[in-house]
C-alpha cells in the first residue's frame, strides 16, 4: 500500500507488526531512563506483532532485546534485521529478564486467536510478569505492557499497580506520540 501511495501510510497495527506502539514505548524509555542506546529490554510472552516490532527497534536504536518465550510461541528474527548480537531468544523467562532495565509483555491471545486461548495460557503461564519474575531482573527494573491487559494472566495486578510499573505513563505517551506523528506527516 505504501509503495503505491502518494501520501504517508502509517502501520498502526497488523498481524505482523505494531511499530507505532513500539515507537511510543521507546519514547517512554527515553523519558524514564534518559537514554535508549544500550538499554536492555526483556520481552516475555507470546512472540507476536509487538515482538517483531521490538526486534526491528532493537536493531535500529542500539537496544539489547531478550525475548523469553516457549518454543511454541517463538518468533523468527525477520530477514534484513541487523541484530548483531542485540537480539536473543531464550526459553527461560528468568534468564531473559536477568539484568533487564525494562520487562515488557503483551496479551497472550491476540484478536482472532481466541480458539487457542487454553493452549497459549498453558504454555505461557511461566512467562507471567509477577513479583518473582520482577525479582530476577535489576532492582530498579521498569515494567511495561502495551494494554489492554488481562490481569492475573500475562501480568499480575500486584506488578501492574506496583512501584516498577510505568504502564499508565506508557499508555499516555502513546497518545502524545501518535499526535506528534500525525502532525509531522501532515
Amino acid at each position: 500500500m505504501a509503495k503505491h501511495a502518494s501520501i504517508p501510510v502509517i502501520n498502526g497495527l497488523t498481524d505482523l507488526n505494531h511499530p507505532v506502539q513500539v515507537l511510543s514505548d521507546i519514547f517512554t524509555i527515553q523519558e524514564k531512563l534518559g537514554k535508549v542506546d544500550g538499554v536492555k529490554v526483556a520481552y516475555v510472552g507470546d512472540g507476536n506483532n509487538v515482538t517483531y516490532s521490538w526486534m526491528t527497534a532493537a536493531s535500529m536504536f542500539g537496544i539489547h532485546l531478550t525475548v523469553g518465550c516457549p518454543s511454541s510461541c517463538k518468533p523468527k528474527i525477520p530477514e534484513g534485521i541487523d541484530h548483531s548480537g542485540s537480539i536473543e531468544i531464550l526459553e527461560d523467562p528468568h534468564a531473559a529478564v536477568k539484568d533487564a532495565d525494562i520487562i515488557y509483555t503483551d496479551v497472550w491471545v491476540s484478536m482472532g486467536q481466541e480458539e487457542k486461548e487454553d493452549q497459549k495460557e498453558s504454555a505461557l503461564k511461566p512467562y507471567q510478569i509477577n513479583r518473582k519474575l520482577v525479582e530476577s531482573a535489576k532492582k530498579d527494573v521498569l515494567v511495561m505492557h502495551c494494554l489492554p491487559a488481562h490481569r492475573e494472566m500475562e501480568i499480575t495486578s500486584e506488578v501492574m499497580d506496583g512501584k516498577h510499573s510505568i504502564v499508565f505513563d506508557q499508555a499516555e505517551n502513546r497518545l502524545h506520540l501518535q499526535k506528534a506523528l500525525l502532525e509531522t506527516l501532515l
